[in-house]
């Protein structure tokens, strides 16, 4: 029995990002580490996409977002507290970098904390000129023939 693997284009359309999910899985691949920081992908509606990360332990001062020619870009440093010692560590707070690629037309509408999420907004945007649109089409009667050939002789 032949089976068939079409989970990259179900992806693809439910996301509305082109190869987001692709893409977003080499970036975690070639980082060293698939897990960290957990996120969520949510689509909100059609055009309103939402990112979460889970930072606990992280404060706004200690993340940075940057949007740069289609790539969404979140990384986050904890300053360094030697003062405090652990007897067992279980939240971590190492250094990351994640990167989104974002289809054409997506900017990043706001960003806040919210429980220890990181939420990140993001709006597609199809100019007008790129949108499609209806054009009327014209019913030419035998007047409006005979009108046509006298002026073109």
């Amino acid at each position: 029995m032949r089976t068939y693997d079409i989970s990259p284009l179900w992806r693809r359309s439910t996301i509305g990002f082109d190869r987001f999910l692709d893409l977003a899985d080499a970036a975690r691949h070639a980082a060293g580490d698939a897990s960290y920081p957990p996120c969520n992908v949510e689509r909100l509606s059609d055009g309103r996409y939402r990112i979460s990360l889970a930072l606990a332990g992280f404060s706004p001062d200690d993340v940075a977002i940057t949007a740069e020619q289609n790539v969404l870009t979140v990384e986050g440093r904890k300053a360094d507290n030697g003062h405090r010692k652990f007897l067992y560590q279980g939240i971590p707070s190492r250094p990351f970098k994640r990167q989104f690629a974002l289809a054409a037309h997506v900017r990043v509408e706001g960003a806040w904390f919210d429980n220890g999420l990181l939420q990140v907004e993001l709006v597609r945007e199809i100019p007008d000129a790129m949108k499609p649109r209806q054009i009327p089409i014209d019913t030419l009667t035998a007047s409006g023939i005979q009108r046509i050939e006298r002026e073109a002789a």
